[in-house]
């Protein structure tokens, strides 16, 4: 495997990137299952965009990594046609922003073809999508459009916040039978890493996690929002504020059973996402919050997210756009005071 996380003794596994956990999910699914190919824009020879499929191209060669031309609508249109005819593509944009070029494959072809058919075909391709602010990349480069998808049936949507999550996640993904969105947050690549346990493991799709238990305020975050919350809650705790992170992991299925108890235990909800405010996944569970847990609240029910703005370039706007640990922090003691 490319780029080992460290010189360490045999005995004593190294600690992997979630860019690393990524690229190792690809190359085990590679391995299991020869129907599993790479499609994509530079992923071959020169490894991607970022690095994730360095090596695949030397491992599995040109009829198993793609290039293409830079046309987000012919990879996916490519990944959709492959899918039902019984491969599993992993097509890479190499930014989510790009997969807008892509939307109709997406959302008219490939989210409605097992409906169409009455179940006889499926689409099990994954589209994976590097997404999130704090790279000073401004639009087209930094946006969070998991939001536009969340509407849509027939799509499933996952956006790890660990490398664990970002290695068994992404391998679900590959075996599922419908097509997957699979939000990965370029922020956290070389930021965090983890030790992985060394045998074969899936994180199936519709399971949140709690990240850390508390009693004054759920604060429900997925992807770069979960990273940001954990940081929060390392101050509120010094303040004497304890509040309990669910991770969501999977969008879409959504888990609302641990969500609805981490409310009902708390009493009070804060939550967190990079994506636009307006109509964005957080006002989804916002409402139902409301239908389902509103005789348990004891107070109002707060998001702390990305402006309603475009994703500025220069670095102090774009602080004051993401949802910061310091946003987070002025929105807990606000519900809890």
């Amino acid at each position: 495997m490319p780029d080992a996380a460290d010189n360490k003794p045999a005995d004593e596994p190294a600690p992997v990137t979630y860019l690393e956990a990524i690229r190792e999910a690809l190359y085990e699914e590679m391995a299991r299952d020869e129907r599993v190919f790479v499609i994509g824009e530079d992923v071959g020879a020169y490894g991607g965009a970022f690095g994730v499929t360095k090596g695949l191209f030397e491992t599995y060669g040109d009829r198993r990594v793609i290039d293409t031309p830079i046309a987000e609508a012919l990879i996916v249109g490519a990944a959709t046609g492959a899918a039902m005819l019984g491969l599993r593509p992993v097509a890479e944009m190499q930014f989510a922003d790009f997969i807008a070029c892509a939307f109709d494959q997406v959302v008219n072809q490939a989210a409605t073809m097992r409906y169409r058919f009455n179940g006889r075909v499926s689409v099990p391709w994954v589209v994976r999508c590097p997404s999130g602010g704090n790279v000073h990349g401004s639009m087209y480069h930094s946006q969070n459009p998991e939001g536009w998808f969340f509407h849509t049936p027939g799509l499933k949507i996952v956006a790890p916040a660990t490398p664990y999550d970002a290695k068994g996640l992404l391998k679900a993904a590959i075996r599922d039978d419908d097509p997957v969105l699979y939000f990965e947050n370029k922020y956290l690549y070389r930021r965090v890493k983890q030790v992985l346990p060394n045998d074969d493991f899936i994180v199936p799709l519709g399971q949140a996690a709690v990240r850390r238990q508390g009693g004054d305020l759920s604060i429900i975050a997925y992807g770069g929002g979960t990273y940001y919350a954990l940081q929060a809650a390392e101050q509120l705790a010094e303040d004497g504020i304890e509040p309990e992170i669910v991770d969501l992991r999977s969008l879409n299925p959504l888990d609302t059973e641990t969500i609805f108890e981490s409310v009902r235990k708390t009493t009070r909800a804060l939550i967190v996402h990079e994506d636009w405010q307006r109509a964005g996944i957080g006002a989804e569970i916002a409402a139902l919050l409301a239908e389902e847990c509103i005789g348990s609240l004891d107070g109002p029910i707060l998001r702390v997210t990305g402006r309603n703005l475009p994703v500025p370039f220069s670095p102090p706007l774009e602080a004051f756009h993401l949802p910061t640990p310091e946003r987070i922090v002025e929105a807990a003691k606000k519900l809890v005071g």
